[in-house]
């Protein structure tokens, strides 16, 4: 008796959120597909032409729009940015600076700050405790 590798597939939706990507931008047949494991490995290591446009120009999800103008995904909705975004339109975000646009970077930049904050004081706290078990 042989066991057959019984492989993990995703939906589309899924592996396109996995490879950064707005998932309407991809081609028809990655839409209407499932996805295994070992080709969204595929795509990550040699990521054909489709891929490498989406991933240079766009259109980007939210989450990689955020990234790239370094705020939060809830502060591009506050900022009004609902729709995805091309690499394009995200530069012209950045030259224009919109008052949203400083405001929820610097927002950002304190939640980081905090962050670095309480992950030292966490620190801290455990070696004062293992120095008090000694």
């Amino acid at each position: 008796m042989t066991t057959q590798a019984n492989s993990q597939t995703m939906k589309p939706a899924t592996a396109a959120k996995k490879l950064g990507v707005y998932l309407q931008a991809t081609p028809a047949e990655f839409q209407e597909g499932v996805v295994s494991r070992a080709e969204l490995n595929a795509l990550q290591a040699d990521p054909p032409e489709w891929l490498q446009e989406l991933r240079r120009n766009g259109p980007h999800p939210r989450p990689v729009v955020a990234s790239k103008l370094g705020v939060s995904i809830a502060g591009l909705a506050r900022g009004g940015v609902t729709e995805p975004l091309t690499t394009e339109q995200i530069e012209a975000l950045k030259q224009e600076s919109p008052e949203w646009l400083q405001k929820e970077r610097a927002t950002q930049a304190e939640v980081r700050k905090e962050a670095i904050r309480l992950k030292e004081k966490k620190a801290e706290q455990a070696q004062k405790a293992a120095a008090q078990d000694r």
